[in-house]
Parts: structure tokens; C-alpha cells; sequence
């Protein structure tokens, strides 16, 4: 299977895919830009809000948008275009916010990163109601996707570098997580993994950066099930959404290529579609 280019946003690390359906439609941003993206499918409509600051995650509350921009979390609304700012996970100004997403208690995880990717400069954090912040893992190097399980007893997490999609028991009461295998092992000539999903079947759809593609991955034995090529070759995460939730949002990357690199995939930077047989599993929103 191959998917298609929605839109060519010549991001330069676009990133945080996301489903509003309220809205019907796709958002997306560009990390190092700060721009924010909605894509309205039916009416092909696209609005962008730009922020002077590295942008990373999308998340919804309500009517609000949670952002994550450099090391800090801040509600956005986006009809009055008012930002309030709300914690700050990283004090270090050399540590950003990287990939995020919420638990089935709509709790909020993001991690965070070095600007120079140095190794174990990370933290995956968790934020609670009352916005409290704990956090569960330290040592990480470049902290991305998070997904659970249908049964939400399983947090699977990347930490790209390990090219491993770690386990975690998950107690969704408590938000305690205790490691338990690594569901998936990423071999080198496949490229890296980086933002996933899961489908309604329990499945992992991974972007492989430096990969071209989605991969489609089984975290019970490990295997590799399917894979979406993308006319692209940094792949940085995906998101199901649309009116059935068979569409697959694909987000891309230009950074890291050379003149040549750019004139063989110039769509590159661009987010992609592909309509699947399978729908996406619930994504949750945040505490109220």
C-alpha cells in the first residue's frame, strides 16, 4: 500500500499528528517553526496559527488545545487565539517537549529531549488532574511514541535510539508503570522508529525515520505485519482519524537531507493519507 500527499507543507519536522473531529479535521505541526495546522477534509480547507516557539504536541480539553511548546505545557484557544500558559516540565532551556500523548484517565504524558540529542537528557513525564507532575522514566534520549493497549493494562513506549518499542504494565487507576518486555525490535535497515498508533485490532503502526513508511507491527510477538510506503524518507509519526477512522495521517520530515536528497523526494515535509481496512483504536482527551 502506498499513501497519497494530503498536503505539501514543507514542514521542516512536521509532527503531532492528531484527529479533531469536531472539526473533521486533521492538525499537525512543524516543530521547528512553531506553525500549527488544521486540515479540513471535506472542505479541503487549510488555517495555520504560528507560535515563537518549538512546537510538539496537540491535545485536546474541551473546546482548548493543550500545546507542549519547548519545555513548557499552556492551554490555546483557538477561536480567540488566547495561550495560557500552565507548567513547565524542563527548566534546562536546552531541553524541549518531544511526543506525547493521553492515558485512558486522561492524563497527560509528554517527553522531553536535548536540543543537541545527547544521550539520557530526557524524561518521560506524567501530568495528572490538578496538574500535577511525576515522572516515570529518566535517562531517555529522544522520548516518542506512546500507545496502550485495547485493554489499557499496556503502555507501549519508544525511546528512538534503542530502535525498541517497549512494554510497560500499566495501572490506569494510578498511572504506575513497571517494564515488562520489548514488544518490538526495529532491525537498523528498516530506519528508526518514532511517533505510533494503535489500530482496533491491538496493533502498533509505527513511522520509521530514515524508513519510508508506516510500519505495521504486532507488540505480542514482535512481528512485522504491513507497511504503508510513504514518497518520503523520514517518516515521523501517524494518527488515524476521518469519518470512519480508517484514514491514517502521516506526517514527514525535510530536515537532515542534502540538495539532492530534497530534489529525489520533494514532497518531503509533507504530511501523506492512506485509508486503511482497519479503523483506530479510541484516543483519549484530557482531564477536564
Amino acid at each position: 500500500m502506498k499513501a497519497s500527499l494530503l498536503y505539501n507543507s514543507q514542514c521542516m519536522l512536521a509532527e503531532g499528528p492528531y484527529w479533531k473531529s469536531d472539526w473533521g479535521a486533521f492538525l499537525w505541526v512543524d516543530i521547528e517553526h512553531g506553525n500549527l495546522f488544521s486540515y479540513q477534509l471535506e472542505a479541503k480547507e487549510l488555517k495555520t496559527w504560528q507560535f515563537p516557539h518549538r512546537l510538539t504536541l496537540v491535545l485536546e480539553q474541551g473546546d482548548a488545545l493543550i500545546l507542549a511548546l519547548d519545555g513548557k505545557l499552556a492551554r490555546f484557544d483557538p477561536k480567540t487565539e488566547n495561550l495560557e500558559w500552565l507548567l513547565a516540565l524542563e527548566s534546562d532551556p536546552s531541553i524541549r517537549c518531544n511526543d506525547g500523548a493521553c492515558d485512558p484517565a486522561g492524563r497527560i504524558w509528554v517527553g522531553t529531549m536535548g536540543l543537541d540529542f545527547r544521550e539520557g537528557a530526557g524524561s518521560l513525564f506524567c501530568v495528572d488532574k490538578g496538574w500535577q507532575v511525576s515522572k516515570k522514566l529518566e535517562g531517555v534520549t529522544i522520548s516518542n511514541g506512546l500507545a496502550w493497549s485495547l485493554d489499557t493494562k499496556t503502555l507501549y513506549y519508544i525511546d528512538s535510539p534503542t530502535r525498541k518499542v517497549r512494554a510497560f504494565d500499566f495501572d490506569v487507576t494510578t498511572g504506575n508503570l513497571v517494564f515488562r518486555k520489548d514488544a518490538v525490535v526495529v532491525p537498523e535497515e528498516l530506519g528508526t522508529p518514532d511517533g505510533m498508533c494503535l489500530d482496533e485490532e491491538g496493533m502498533l503502526w509505527v513511522g520509521h525515520y530514515g524508513g519510508s513508511g508506516v510500519y505495521r507491527w504486532n507488540p505480542e510477538d514482535g512481528t512485522l505485519l504491513d507497511k504503508i510506503e510513504v514518497n518520503a524518507p523520514h517518516v515521523t509519526s501517524c494518527a488515524f482519524g476521518g469519518p470512519e477512522g480508517k484514514h491514517l495521517l502521516i506526517t514527514t520530515a525535510r530536515e537532515n537531507m542534502d540538495e539532492e536528497q530534497l530534489a529525489a523526494f520533494p514532497q518531503s515535509g509533507g504530511v501523506f493519507l492512506a485509508e486503511l481496512p482497519v479503523r483506530g483504536a479510541k484516543v483519549y482527551g484530557v482531564f477536564p
